[in-house]
């Protein structure tokens, strides 16, 4: 296919897709990727072409994306606290847990326990929670470092979420060198994408290098994630970023979707990345606001060289419990509609859905299945991919 029946498609197929919010539930589940695939033409999506200037290059190295090690647990407990909208905090998950039970806990009960001990004495902290959590053998947790070079040289790092176990995630900050680069302040900030488990109650990991990193959170957070920022020992500054596109550096700019998602979670933070000569890319943790909402925000805001949506990573939030629904080959079918020439998925992906991607033919960077990553059909724990020249 040619490069100009390429945009055409491209184009038509946002201006189809334009539409406005489908309601709490249906965002809440990841449902908004597939409900305007299976809907006519809607009315044309008026752009602002905001310029987000330009970068050369950036690299992604993922940290881990093994969320949690167990499906059948996760959802049995979630099942069995109430439900995917019952207050996470209550679970009695890790490291919030009292010893009360499954849905008994709260988040104040669980911190009084280990508050003293952090960010710095982790290894204590996490012996005391696992003795009085459900399943903390299960707690994993999703972070990436993220290293942009400016047209100019200049390099940047920052890190897209801090994981959800204390001991998982010192372990892989320490094999990735993590560590080292946050106690020599290399990284110059930490971006949350959203207050779930396994994306921010590792958050203290990270503090525990480098307590004064600046943080921005997605708008939305409740009580217990701004006072756990707190309690976590971050003595640095934190941005609230609203709903709507925020400029970082040049070529860079993150964007808050005020949507309301499982285990009661409101907003998800993206991050875009407009690569000279080449195209956007797209950094997501989760992606709760669904694959179509994501790229329809990019094409509405932001101007972006060739009018290519070049890449994308990260969690895509599709089957993300292998639990495969026709529904879900719509959406499969849909991703060819953007274009993609790089696409670097992991985590909430689920492994059924990249092994789709694959046989669809799409250009899936494929992984090594290392240090509990479970299938080198997508990026694992570990693997990196980059995007732009030089990389």
């Amino acid at each position: 296919m040619s490069n100009d029946q390429n945009t055409f498609s491209r184009r038509n197929f946002f201006k189809g897709a334009a539409m406005g919010t489908l309601g709490g539930t249906i965002l809440a589940m990841g449902a908004y990727s597939y409900s305007p695939w299976r809907k006519a033409f809607f009315s044309s999506a008026e752009r602002k072409m905001v310029d987000i200037g330009v970068c050369k290059n950036i690299k992604v190295t993922n940290i881990s994306e093994t969320s949690w090690f167990s499906n059948a647990d996760l959802m049995g407990d979630i099942k069995g606290a109430g439900g995917l909208l019952v207050n996470q905090y209550s679970y009695n998950w890790p490291p919030f847990a009292d010893g009360t039970g499954l849905g008994k806990g709260s988040y104040e009960s669980g911190i009084a326990k280990i508050k003293h001990l952090l960010p710095h004495d982790l290894e204590e902290a996490w012996a005391i929670t696992e003795k009085l959590s459900v399943h903390p053998e299960n707690a994993g947790g999703f972070a990436c470092l993220i290293e942009v070079e400016e047209m100019d040289g200049t390099q940047h790092k920052y890190l897209l979420d801090s994981g959800w176990s204390y001991k998982w995630m010192d372990e892989c900050f320490k094999r990735e060198g993590i560590d080292e680069m946050l106690k020599n302040r290399e990284i110059e900030a930490l971006f949350i994408s959203h207050e779930h488990f396994d994306h921010y109650w590792g958050v203290p990991v990270t503090y525990k290098y480098d307590p004064t990193i600046t943080t921005y959170i997605p708008d939305g957070f409740y009580k217990e994630g701004l006072q756990y920022l707190k309690d976590a020992g971050h003595q640095g500054k934190v941005v609230t970023v609203k709903a709507g596109l925020q400029h970082v550096s040049p070529g860079f700019a993150s964007y808050v979707f005020g949507v309301p998602i499982i285990c009661r979670v409101y907003g998800e933070q993206s991050l875009y990345f407009n690569i000279k000569d080449v195209g956007l890319v797209s950094v997501t943790g989760c992606c709760h606001q669904g694959i179509i909402q994501f790229a329809e925000a990019a094409y509405k805001e932001i101007r972006y060289e060739n009018d290519q949506l070049h890449g994308i990573y990260g969690g895509l939030h599709i089957s993300p419990f292998e639990d495969w629904d026709p529904k879900y080959d719509d959406l499969v079918l849909s991703l060819g509609k953007y274009g993609f020439q790089k696409i670097g998925c992991n985590h909430c992906t689920g492994i059924l859905c990249a092994k789709k991607f694959v046989e669809a033919g799409y250009p899936v960077v494929k992984g090594t299945a290392r240090f509990g990553s479970k299938d080198a059909v997508y990026l694992g724990n570990g693997d990196k991919i980059g995007f732009g020249v030089d990389v």
